[in-house]
Formats: structure tokens, sequence, C-alpha cells
């Protein structure tokens, strides 16, 4: 996905007191592609949780017939975009070759490493008929010694995740290893992707890591006395027993890991060396990057904006 605008947030006071939770983030809303995600990271006060530097909320949305996501041939350097749909179908191509639907449950890695461009969109038979959108992209950051590895694609089908039920509520190890489950799909440092499902009344233990964030995708939930309303990411504190609680049906997403170290960014780049960022940029400036062979006759254009 292309990040096409800068992101700045403000973090939330707590005033609640509760200890477990350092920070609270509002998302802000991005128009991408014919529709709108909300974007929690980068923001102020929280550049990345563990490896992850970048998280978006796609949709839900609709679309009548003949609309749908666009997203143009854009490029990526030193990172690795993680992809996993709730609802509808998106199509990915990319420069090494890679034609690949993705559909609810599904997950998709792609890692960037010294350089891949690709576009999400989608197929025709989809936009034929109206139809949804709903899902989240993130971006991982690439430990230094992975960041020019070749660039691949790995694609993961629904029934390769791991689903589990702890004590009645349903969850899916996406990435990492939690509740005795460990996932197949390809990470690079000790990383953890969690989608759960709490019915109201329910309550989990959060598996740990050294750095965690919960968003509510749908729903309200509660650590201690503070409550967290849907769209919003909640950074955790380092405390191994962490409880939620739904307070009515509630859909979550807990991602975290080690710590990365700082990262570059500037629009779709991401590298632990400025120079390399800057190397990206000129290389996409001056149309070097490979193209994607099923979709190359049109790309996203530098939009000069350095964060």
């Amino acid at each position: 996905m292309s990040n096409q605008n800068k992101t700045v947030d403000s973090p939330c006071a707590i005033e609640s007191g509760c200890t477990l939770v350092q920070q609270l983030i509002h998302p802000k809303d991005q128009e991408l592609g014919g529709f709108t995600v909300r974007r929690s990271l980068p923001t102020r006060g929280a550049r990345r949780i563990g490896p992850w530097v970048f998280f978006d909320h796609m949709g839900p949305a609709d679309f009548p017939a003949g609309a749908g996501v666009n997203i143009a041939p854009h490029p990526h350097i030193n990172m690795a975009t993680v992809t996993y749909l709730l609802d509808g179908e998106m199509l990915h191509q990319d420069s090494v070759g890679s034609v690949q639907s993705i559909r609810p449950g599904d997950l998709n890695l792609m890692v960037a490493g010294s350089g891949i461009v690709h576009s999400e969109r989608q197929s025709g038979e989809v936009k034929s008929q109206p139809h949804s959108i709903h899902g989240f992209q993130l971006w991982l950051a690439l430990p230094e010694q992975d960041e020019e590895t070749d660039p691949a694609f790995y694609h993961y089908a629904a029934e390769q995740i791991p689903s589990l039920n702890i004590g009645g509520v349903a969850l899916r190890v996406l990435m990492g290893t939690a509740y005795g489950a460990t996932s197949p799909v390809k990470t690079f440092s000790p990383t953890l992707y969690i989608e759960a499902q709490l019915q109201a009344g329910q309550s989990l233990t959060l598996p740990h890591a050294a750095m965690r964030g919960l968003y509510v995708a749908s729903g309200e939930v509660c650590i201690n006395d503070l409550k967290i309303a849907h769209h919003r990411l909640a950074l955790l504190s380092d405390d191994h027993d962490i409880i939620i609680s739904a307070e009515r049906d509630s859909q979550v997403v807990l991602i975290g890991g080690d710590d990365i170290g700082h990262r570059y960014m500037d629009w779709n780049f991401v590298s632990s060396r400025i120079e390399r960022v800057k190397q990206a940029r000129q290389q996409w400036i001056d149309q070097q990057f490979a193209k994607i062979p099923t979709d190359n006759q049109e790309f996203i254009p530098y939009p000069n904006t350095l964060r």
C-alpha cells in the first residue's frame, strides 16, 4: 500500500491512572486508492511498536459496481508489508512476478528487501458488482542484516493460519507464537500479530512481548478501569498479565515484538540508513526500479514529502 499522505497524530493523555496503557493513539483518516484508511502508525510519540512501523485499518468500505480499490504501482525498500483481509477481495501484483488474489482470512507477506514495486487493485469480476473491503495493512521494518535481502512474496491461505478458542474467545495467531500455537508466516525478528473476537463480557489475557499495541477494530474493551473505544490503538506497558474485557462484542488486533530500533521513513521507503532512503527516492524519480510485468502502464509519482 502506498503512503500518500504525511501522518501526524497526538498522544491521548491517560486520565484514569491505568499504568498498563502508556498512550492512546487516535488514527487519522486518509483517502487512498478510492477508499478511506485509518492510520495509527507512525504517529507522534509512537514511531514503531516492536518491528511494526505502519498500521492501516482499511474500511469497512462499500463500492458500487464499476468502482473499487485502485492503488497504482509504487515502490518499497528494506521492509515488508503484511496484508490481512476480513471482508472483500484484492488483487496483488508485483515486480517479482506475483499475481495473487487475497480473500478473507488470507494473509499476504511482501518482503521488499532491496526493492520491490507492487500494485493493489481489484479484478474486473469483483468490480462488476457491488462489493466491500475491510482489513488491515501493516509494515514491518526488517532487521539491519536483512534489509537488502532479495525481494519476495508469500501468500498464506486462511486454513494455514492457526485458529484457536481461548476461554470462549475466538482468535487467530497471524504471526509469531501465542497460546501454544505458532503461525507459519515468515518472520525476521521476534514478532507478534493476533486478531481476536470477544463477545460482551468475555476476557482475554494478552500474550507478552517486548513491545505491544492493542487496536480495537470494533466494540469497546477495558484494561482495568480504562475503556478503549473502537478505532483506538493502545500502546501497552511491559507487564506480563494484561487482561482485556469486552464491554460489548468487540474485535481487536494485538501487535508487538522486539524493538527494531530507529528507522527513517520517507513516503514508502523505510530503512535504518537515511542515505539508502535518499537513494531509493532518486531511483523512483528516475524510474530505475523493476517494473511489474502484468501492471506497468502507470505508477504513483514520488510526492516530495520527506518526514
